[in-house]
């Protein structure tokens, strides 16, 4: 089983809380909290791509760092913990990703990979205006499809006259490439059509954890099922996030309490409101799927692990422990997403503070 982190590129991690501390993304807490992950076993680092926050009395994410450019200075001060940036395609052209990454691969003496986000967030792009279209939301994969098949034909020849639909090379050239020809991709569809497309080309997905481990079962059976069809070996990535207390009791105290006092009612509307656009039914309308959406949010049980002290070992110890409980696979990679217990930063350049928050995945 792998346990990694999503670490806190935005501000307040992953907090929509007015009751949680307050702060902003900077170096030396990424740093911190990496250095702290590393020396409690965890197994990888992973940073989110956000463009636009969604506002609100906390400006959830309105504060964001830059993944690649957080993660190449990390693999600078770091050993031996893998490490994962995320990019949103329309923004990138694939050579160009393809290159950062070979450039942070060597960095990192081979400890980089990719988190492919395809992108449905339309705000976030059409700001910068390169959002391609509504017809992106139901071609999306086919478009991912192009732009992950550049990047490997560049990272395995160093050479690319790709022309497809959507991108078109001539006499592309990369040099130098990864240490391995290649980096470990991510992806996180959680449509069949998305699980194909991991299961084509990616190493490992993201399935969303519940306290029904059933459920968990069979989200991750569709993509065994998917990555048998292909041939390929694809592990999971299951994402829950660590309630931390003094004790048990006081986790799961803190977990139980009615989800309005710890998450803001607007920011979850606004976060269901834009994620329902990028489902596959692009015929329903925003409403209806949101309506869908936030059904299951209010039906989904609780995360199934409790973690007693905050320290960063015991979250491991707690995540390992809950895995011979549950009888996970060991081929089923479990991730922790959340934020450690590092002492806050009040005297560091940015004035960020660190929270207790911390994310885990299993």
């Amino acid at each position: 089983m792998d346990l990694g982190i999503f670490i806190p590129i935005g501000n307040n991690g992953w907090m929509m809380s007015k009751n949680a501390p307050q702060y902003m993304p900077s170096f030396e807490l990424n740093r911190t909290t990496a250095e702290r992950a590393e020396e409690a076993g965890f197994d990888f680092l992973l940073s989110m791509v956000k463009l636009r926050g969604f506002g609100g009395e906390t400006e959830f994410w309105d504060h964001n760092l830059e993944s690649f450019n957080l993660m190449a200075g990390l693999a600078a001060v770091t050993n031996d913990i893998q490490l994962f940036a995320s990019v949103a395609l329309p923004t990138l052209h694939p050579a160009m990703v393809a290159r950062m990454a070979s450039t942070i691969d060597d960095i990192s003496d081979g400890r980089f990979g990719i988190n492919i986000v395809s992108g449905w967030n339309q705000s976030e792009y059409a700001q910068m205006g390169v959002w391609p279209g509504d017809w992106y939301y139901e071609k999306r994969y086919d478009y991912a499809t192009e732009y992950v098949t550049i990047m490997k034909e560049l990272w395995a020849t160093g050479v690319s006259d790709f022309s497809g639909e959507y991108f078109q090379l001539d006499d592309c050239r990369l040099s130098p490439p990864p240490r391995d020809g290649s980096v470990p991709l991510v992806c996180a569809g959680q449509s069949d059509r998305g699980m194909e497309f991991c299961a084509n080309y990616g190493d490992y997905q993201f399935i969303i954890g519940t306290g029904d481990l059933d459920v968990v079962r069979n989200d991750a059976g569709r993509l065994m099922a998917a990555a048998e069809e292909s041939g390929r070996d694809v592990g999971v990535y299951v994402l829950f996030q660590i309630t931390m207390g003094e004790t048990d009791d006081e986790a799961e105290a803190l977990l139980t309490r009615p989800s309005h006092e710890r998450r803001p009612v607007e920011h979850q509307q606004h976060l269901v409101g834009e994620a329902s656009v990028a489902t596959a039914e692009a015929h329903r309308t925003r409403r209806e799927v949101g309506r869908d959406r936030r059904s299951r949010i209010d039906r989904r049980e609780r995360p199934p692990v409790f973690v007693g002290d905050g320290e960063a070992d015991l979250v491991v110890e707690g995540c390992r422990r809950k895995e011979a409980e549950d009888g996970f696979h060991r081929e089923n990679h479990s991730v922790a997403e959340g934020a450690l217990d590092v002492e806050p930063l009040h005297d560091h350049p940015a004035g960020a503070r660190h929270a207790r928050e911390l994310h885990a995945r299993g």
